[in-house]
């Protein structure tokens, strides 16, 4: 596998951790009396999922356009 085939199934990992991480953060804030931490966490977790995707989109569009992929 070539370092930017790598790259797209790093960043698709790393999305579904990040929105892994932001639904466990929902389910264990409901589980209990509601902790703020917890929703700051999910929060910034989907912000950094978003993100990455964006980025992964970014990154293959400029691999397509160097005809690299």
């Amino acid at each position: 596998m070539s370092l930017k085939g790598f790259h797209i199934v790093f960043i698709t990992f790393s999305t579904l951790l990040a929105f892994g991480i932001g639904i466990w953060c929902l389910w264990v804030n409901s589980l209990g009396p509601s902790i703020p931490s917890y929703t700051v966490g999910a929060g910034i977790s989907f912000a950094a999922a978003v993100a990455l995707i964006i980025y992964g989109c970014w990154f293959w569009r400029k691999m397509k356009r160097l005809r690299l992929l």
